[in-house]
């Protein structure tokens, strides 16, 4: 028996009445073209046909045909669905149910959500509007301007307008791909936080972290635990790392170590700031640039090491009390000059050499490497230039000064050595038995040394000025060192732990304690900004500035 649809509407209007606020609002049936009671089609239900208009609670939902369960204030949608929350939500489908008294909707049949900044396609959706949750169990496609994701499941917060997936989720944006177990996504933001194993793929490097933050807005992250970013020939490692995709710039902090593959080097640090398009790097508090040459290593020690340029033309700048080590020579100086191209590595600033057992000093100091063979081929000393190594078995100094030293590199060890102007010499001789044969004290224009196993084996002086050979007893004391000279013994350094001072090893033993902490901890995902919070908030006026 067919009924009225104005019938249809009072008994609606009038069962959903409460009393004293306790029953849930009724479903309102707002417009149908038409309306029948079929018991034996769907007993106990209102059948509504054409057009159908119903509300509850401020959500309107529309479609060509619906079942209403007045007692159960239930209904059941067909063809064409949409709900309606405000302008913040759009549900379609080809079915849908929905419970007044759960305030709980269920929608399957090319599912389809839509919200102001993102839109989800899938099987089957969910919709709680007590908690404000969409959630859906089954594929689903989201596209959010440049960004569209792809997860087996996901949960939407219409109020935070927050997607959750805690399954395996697909991020894919023009310049790069987010794959992750656990993203919390911000669709007005574009904020994305990770958490376990996650990646952000591209042409240019690729991201690793455990714990991280993106604003795919911005191109710009935040990323903690076990994170790095491998580009081609280098790999970034730290405890935190911040990235700007647009300025290709990354900086790191606490635990740092950057890795490049093709010239065979490492820099360590606790701080440090890289920029890839401009090919250079800033690392400080316990920086060491460790390089591998001549299948030894080379350790530069200082409180800043600047790395600029390509390949080719690439420099190394340390500064402020600089230190270096390998296994035939180390040195200290204030700062550092290395050029690539010029194969020239200057030693700035009271420089002082260890090769072997012996100790150069001098104004201007450079070792020279040989592009070709990748060794180093000479040593260059101006001004003021002294060599001193003590005496194998007693207790005085084997001396050469002289303005000027020219040297040259055997198998990566100091072999011919000229000292030219004004050369003067003191040295210990001895015959094979190891006794004193006498003190050679000379003074000519020019001395060359050979040396062997970092020990003199002959001396040949041109342009013979003044000297003799003394006697042990003939040559007292005071005559027995040059003038200039300062043994710095006790400042050499012996292997690649003494590059460092106390205060570095304080610092480097504090950050590496704190990183351990830290991993100790249990990871939890990280804590959402303010900025993502407070992303659609706009300032009150009484928080503007007044312009007078």
């Amino acid at each position: 028996m067919k009924k009225s649809l104005f019938f249809i509407c009072c008994l609606a209007i009038l069962s959903s009445k409460s009393v004293l606020g306790q029953a849930p609002k009724k479903i309102i049936v707002e417009h149908s073209d038409f309306a029948d009671v079929n018991q034996a089609e769907m007993p106990d239900a209102f059948l509504l046909t054409g057009n159908v208009r119903v509300n509850h609670d401020g959500v309107v939902l529309t479609c060509n045909k619906a079942y209403y369960f007045q007692k159960e204030n239930y209904i059941k949608a067909f063809g064409n669905v949409q709900l309606v929350q405000g302008d913040t939500l759009f549900l379609n489908s080809k079915y849908a149910e929905y419970s007044g008294n759960v305030k709980k909707a269920f929608a399957t049949g090319e599912a389809f959500m839509s919200s102001p900044d993102a839109t989800l396609a899938t099987d089957t959706i969910n919709f709680d509007r007590n908690s404000q949750e969409v959630y859906y169990n089954t594929k689903g496609t989201i596209v959010n301007k440049d960004n569209t994701l792809v997860s087996k499941s996901g949960k939407y917060y219409v109020t935070q307008k927050k997607f959750q997936f805690l399954t395996a989720v697909t991020i894919t944006n023009p310049t790069y791909v987010i794959k992750s177990n656990h993203v919390d996504y911000f669709t007005n933001s574009g904020h994305s936080y990770l958490f376990g194993p996650s990646t952000i793929t591209s042409k240019k490097n690729y991201i690793y972290t455990e714990k991280g933050f993106y604003d795919t807005k911005k191109n710009v992250g935040h990323f903690l635990r076990k994170s790095y970013i491998k580009y081609e020939d280098r790999l970034i490692e730290g405890d935190s790392l911040y990235y700007d995709r647009t300025k290709e710039f990354a900086s790191a902090t606490r635990n740092v170590k950057i890795t490049d593959s093709v010239n065979r080097g490492i820099v360590k640090g606790h701080y440090a700031e890289m920029y890839k398009k401009q090919d250079s790097m800033f690392v400080t508090k316990g920086a060491v640039a460790v390089n591998f040459v001549e299948n030894d290593s080379v350790y530069i020690h200082g409180k800043r090491l600047m790395v600029t340029g390509k390949e080719d033309n690439r420099i190394i700048r340390a500064f402020n009390n600089v230190r270096f080590f390998k296994t035939d020579m180390s040195g200290k100086c204030d700062s550092i000059h290395s050029s690539a191209k010029t194969a020239i590595t200057k030693l700035i600033g009271n420089p002082v050499l260890w090769n072997g057992e012996s100790q150069i000093t001098g104004d201007v100091m450079h070792l020279i490497g040989n592009n070709t063979s990748q060794e180093l081929d000479s040593l260059k000393v101006l001004n003021n230039t002294f060599l001193v190594s003590k005496d194998t078995l007693g207790t005085g100094y084997n001396q050469v000064k002289g303005q000027n030293l020219y040297g040259k590199f055997k198998e990566g060890k100091l072999h011919d050595v000229d000292i030219v102007k004004n050369a003067e010499v003191l040295y210990y001789m001895r015959n094979d038995a190891n006794e004193l044969i006498g003190i050679n004290k000379n003074v000519s224009s020019k001395i060359n040394l050979i040396l062997e196993d970092n020990a003199v084996e002959t001396i040949t002086f041109f342009n013979q000025i003044d000297g003799d050979i003394y006697p042990d007893a003939e040559l007292p004391e005071n005559a027995r060192k040059l003038r200039g000279l300062v043994w710095r013994g006790d400042e050499r350094i012996k292997s690649k732990d003494d590059i460092f001072s106390e205060e570095d090893n304080e610092l480097n033993d504090k950050m590496i304690k704190e990183g351990k902490k830290e991993d100790a901890k249990e990871n939890v995902p990280m804590k959402i900004r303010k900025e993502t919070l407070n992303y659609d908030k706009k300032k009150s006026p009484s928080s503007k500035k007044e312009v007078k």
